[in-house]
């Protein structure tokens, strides 16, 4: 009887051992799973970020571009105006910026 009550063990402890290792593989599964999906979502997260921060830069860019776009066609003009108004000083100052150029050049 004792030898039967043994065995009786002994097929229970296996048949726990077995469920332990059923119970452990859909856990597994459970957390791949999981992990996966969490996977992911950080990735979708990511681009997402990506994404929003290089359209954020590109219009700063743009913005800048613009204000410089906007300063030098000013800039532009007002020399072009002060030209117009002293043609001749304009010439003056010129050549004599060129000679302090040409002299700074021949050292």
């Amino acid at each position: 009887m004792e030898a039967k009550n043994t065995q009786d063990d002994y097929r229970h402890v296996k048949e726990d051992l077995q469920l332990l290792r059923d119970d452990l593989a859909k856990l597994s599964r459970a957390v791949a799973d999981g992990q996966k999906s969490n996977i992911s979502s950080l990735r979708d997260e990511i681009r997402k970020e990506s994404r929003d921060a290089l359209r954020h830069a590109r219009e700063r860019g743009d913005e800048a571009l613009n204000r410089a776009r906007d300063a030098g066609s000013k800039a532009y003009h007002d020399v072009e105006h002060k030209i117009e108004e002293r043609p001749f000083l304009s010439v003056v100052i010129m050549f004599l910026v060129g000679l302090v150029v040409g002299k700074l050049l021949d050292r």
